[in-house]
């Protein structure tokens, strides 16, 4: 077993969150419309992180999550580093 860096830990979640916020940052402006688009917008989001929490616990349920603390963590970190950097490729195309 590779002993745990709680320092290496800390980073990746604090990236973690800086790239949620970027995500939110690109969200907001399309939400605040408040047309058709935004609606579509906000179902698409309750259904992308209720997806990304059930994907999540299935993993855990499986064994994939890792059989330590510490891989359980990272890999739960990287699976929404995953969900929120497609929502960031998705959220900064541009509309044509």
């Amino acid at each position: 077993m590779v002993k745990a860096n709680p320092f290496s830990l800390m980073i990746d979640s604090w990236q973690l969150g800086v790239e949620a916020w970027m995500v939110i940052a690109l969200r907001i402006p399309k939400l605040l419309a408040g047309n058709s688009a935004a609606a579509r917008e906000a179902r698409l989001m309750v259904a992308e992180k209720i997806e990304a929490v059930g994907a999540l616990q299935w993993k855990a349920l499986t064994g994939t999550l890792g059989t330590d603390p510490d891989a359980a963590m990272r890999n739960s970190i990287a699976h929404y580093r995953k969900a929120v950097a497609r929502n960031q490729r998705r959220l900064s195309r541009r509309r044509k």
